[in-house]
């Protein structure tokens, strides 16, 4: 193909067959042999098939030439190649298009079927967004793998340009998917994705399975009255600071000896150990916002490895509960002002930050936060909040942060 004015010629060039060590090796060698510029390149590997593209830039004179080496090399390590020119025009436009915005879409689940990502890329497809890539976070899969452990994840880079209300109405969409099994996170791919660097957790139902507080209430023998308290400040007749304190006064008199007993045997939430050794080893700062307890935030801060625990001090006389507490309450105002604090002290913008939690009082920092998921949320909470987690434990984490099993094993 002779473009108009100059002999310079674009080829895109296509190797596919069964991946074998050298091989881009040696067929860039001969492109540098003739001087031809590599536009783009890009590989992906499957089971042990290989793709690679590279488009050139060379000139006439030069591209029989070029063709016909690599015709013989492909033809010698056993791969098929294909050419195509392409016009300075479709190149043109293809570099005009590398403008528009990226976007992550990560699937994840038990299991990720087909079903699943044609539903997803049905809905790319209808917003006019065009996958760029698609990678597998999770690591291999076994074929006899324990569905209760079973993790799958599956990356999209999408590109295009979108509206506000496009964003929201496929953001929609995907949260409509984790009734089927799955999980969607959809996310701008901009600098601060690549670069966040504290995480804050909500504690009770989030990093343990339960609430402290009924537990705390059932050994006082009023876990009933408490749980009343709860559910009129679930349907908003109180707010959480009216019903923080009327719980916390029926705890009068409980030994502290109960909170030894309930720190020791919390059930920790599926995933937790995985997602903080990970955390910890590529330079994460963690904190505990809780409108829980201090005692069992430091608890598991020891355990764990928490850099920060933030949540309420139960007031202790002679070794017992006085139904009071000391400080101010962690409600959902004060978590969203300590994620802000937190971010001042590190030193870090707060779009470099992700909140994770699971109730109503959870939601100002999630919407404040760089990344905000609800995990295991209640319905209300997930329809607000932009990300969720539903289908697996709290290392599902770390593939919204784009980690990948083969790099953090």
């Amino acid at each position: 193909m002779h473009n108009e004015g100059n002999d310079i010629e674009i080829i895109q060039i296509n190797i596919s067959g069964e991946d074998k060590p050298g091989m881009t090796s040696s067929l860039t060698a001969i492109l540098a042999r003739y001087d031809a510029f590599i536009l783009d390149i890009g590989q992906a590997n499957i089971h042990q098939s290989l793709t690679l593209g590279i488009l050139i830039r060379t000139t006439a004179d030069k591209s029989g030439s070029i063709m016909k080496e690599l015709l013989f090399k492909a033809s010698e390590l056993g791969v098929r190649i294909r050419f195509a020119p392409i016009s300075e025009e479709r190149y043109n436009a293809w570099v005009a298009r590398q403008g528009k915005n990226r976007y992550i879409i990560t699937l994840l689940g038990r299991r990720v079927t087909a079903q699943h990502i044609a539903e997803v890329t049905g809905v790319v497809a209808d917003h006019g967004l065009n996958i760029d890539a698609i990678r597998r976070l999770t690591g291999r899969v076994s074929l006899h793998e324990d569905d209760r452990s079973a993790k799958s994840c599956i990356e999209l880079s999408v590109r295009g340009s979108l509206a506000d209300d496009d964003k929201s109405a496929m953001q929609a969409k995907f949260m409509n998917l984790s009734e089927s099994g799955l999980d969607v996170s959809f996310q701008k791919d901009d600098i601060y994705r690549r670069s966040r660097r504290l995480i804050c957790f909500d504690m009770d139902s989030t990093l343990i399975e339960t609430e402290v507080i009924d537990e705390l209430a059932d050994r006082a023998g009023v876990g009933d009255r408490v749980r009343a308290i709860t559910e009129r400040a679930m349907r908003g007749e109180i707010d959480f600071r009216e019903s923080f304190t009327q719980r916390v006064a029926l705890l009068e008199g409980l030994d502290v000896s109960v909170m030894e007993e309930i720190a020791r045997n919390l059930p920790i939430t599926e995933g937790l150990e995985r997602m903080m050794t990970i955390l910890k080893r590529v330079g994460y700062k963690t904190a505990i916002l809780s409108g829980g307890f201090t005692y069992f935030g430091n608890y598991l801060r020891q355990k764990f490895g928490f850099d920060y625990v933030y949540a309420n001090e139960l007031e202790i006389e002679n070794g017992k509960l006085t139904g009071r507490y000391a400080g101010e309450i962690v409600d959902g105002r004060r978590k969203a002002e300590l994620l802000r604090l937190l971010c001042q002290f590190e030193g870090i913008n707060i779009a470099q930050s992700v909140a994770v939690g699971d109730g109503a009082n959870d939601l100002p920092m999630l919407n404040l936060a760089g990344l905000g998921i609800a995990f295991h949320a209640k319905p209300k909470v997930k329809a607000t909040a932009r990300q969720s987690i539903s289908t697996i434990g709290l290392d599902g984490i770390l593939y919204f942060l784009g980690l990948k099993d083969s790099r953090i094993e």
